[in-house]
């Protein structure tokens, strides 16, 4: 079995060394770089795992990290300096903003348990494994056919309440149940459908299974409060709160049961006509939540403007909560934020036990996250709340 691959990028030839033995003993084969023009001038794209120092001469690590982003590097990198460490933190953001495989940092002097630990941490995955059976984005008409024939099918999210008191929410998210490829995710047809002119479409074909299933929730006993994801399209309809009206009274749900998500982007595409439609969609008693938060260029703004009574921290700041004090402090800062404003606030991305402990030490209200649940079928939410109230009781 061939062992994965690590190339270290450093300055310091001691440091190199070190760092390569502590590597070898792991079970990675090494490769040193004294010189980061000379890695330029070698790499072949094989490599598993990078560890690169930003604090360079001649050519810096910032300068490398742009040349694996512009190669389409897929090695997980990790990043390690002697300098700032708020140097390293932006090095740390320019690399996930660039699309690398950003696996942690280390700051130097580091020990030999520290690098260890963090590279046997590490999930590798060998480079040569086939891409050959990779889906690619089916086209505009198919996935018109497939809304129109009914192959969209909504999943369900759960989201538990930090504060202790027991709430059945949850987050309608689409997959196309597609005849030869089976469930795809909604990152291989979403783009197509804004792309094309069918965003509003299938927001309506999710809205009107998610308020149904609601329904059905309802008939079993339990009470579901449910948010969608709304498009830039469709909250340029002047009429919507109307048609959301009509859907909810078709069903007999209350409007304070729906929130409805809005990222910043589809808000700022049309802001007046938007800031109409949502506040009286918040009149009639509809939720408004602001998706992806801390993420936009003005969002504080959007805040002050818009009567939204949710803020949904985006999972960036959530996952490196564990490691990330900078993170935690920004999260801190929203959850203050919000309560302020009399928000809800609900954190995304929740995957180990750590992260919920401190949001929950935070007064985080809710929180949604692979710790918890992964999207289910709607025929499943039913059981899983039930288990769930007979473990907290």
């Amino acid at each position: 079995m061939n062992r994965p691959r690590l190339i270290v990028i450093d300055d310091e030839p001691d440091l190199a060394g070190f760092v390569c033995d502590v590597a070898e003993r792991a079970g990675f084969h090494t490769e040193q770089f004294n010189s980061a023009r000379i890695f330029k001038e070698k790499y072949n794209g094989r490599a598993d795992v990078i560890i690169l120092d930003i604090m360079m001469p001649e050519v810096d690590g910032i300068e490398v990290i742009r040349f694996l982003a512009e190669d389409n590097c897929e090695a997980q990198l990790i990043l390690i300096s002697g300098f700032d460490s708020g140097v390293l933190h932006s090095a740390q953001k320019l690399a996930t903003e660039q699309k690398l495989n950003y696996a942690g940092s280390l700051s130097k002097p580091f020990r030999y348990d520290d690098l260890n630990q963090l590279l046997n941490g590490l999930s590798i995955k060998p480079t040569n494994l086939t891409q050959q059976n990779a889906i690619e984005p089916p086209p505009a008409d198919e996935l018109h056919r497939a809304i129109n024939q009914d192959e969209l099918v909504v999943y369900y999210q759960p989201k538990v309440s930090l504060n202790g008191h027991f709430i059945a929410a949850v987050e309608a998210l689409v997959r196309w149940q597609h005849p030869t490829h089976g469930l795809l995710s909604p990152d291989l047809f979403i783009p197509t459908a804004e792309q094309h002119g069918l965003i509003d479409e299938l927001t309506w074909v999710v809205l009107k299974q998610a308020v149904a299933q609601c329904c059905l929730w309802r008939d079993q006993g339990l009470t579901v409060q449910i948010a969608v994801n709304m498009s830039a399209s469709t909250l340029k309809e002047l009429d919507l709160p109307e048609k959301m009206g009509d859907l909810v009274e078709k069903y007999g749900l209350k409007p304070s049961q729906i929130t409805l998500e809005v990222t910043e982007t589809a808000l700022m595409q049309e802001l007046t006509k938007s800031l109409d439609i949502l506040t009286r969609l918040r009149m009639r008693g509809f939720h408004l939540s602001i998706d992806d938060f801390g993420t936009g260029y003005s969002s504080l703004v959007q805040l002050y403007r818009v009567p939204f009574s949710v803020i949904k921290i985006d999972r960036s700041f959530v996952m490196e909560m564990e490691n990330d004090p900078e993170a935690t402090t920004i999260v801190e800062t929203i959850i203050l934020l919000g309560h302020k404003l009399n928000m809800k606030i609900v954190a995304e991305g929740v995957e180990t036990d750590l992260c919920c402990d401190k949001l929950a030490r935070l007064a985080c209200d809710q929180a949604q996250g692979y710790l918890f649940a992964r999207p289910m079928p709607g025929d499943q939410i039913f059981s899983w709340f039930s288990q769930r109230l007979l473990h907290e009781k």
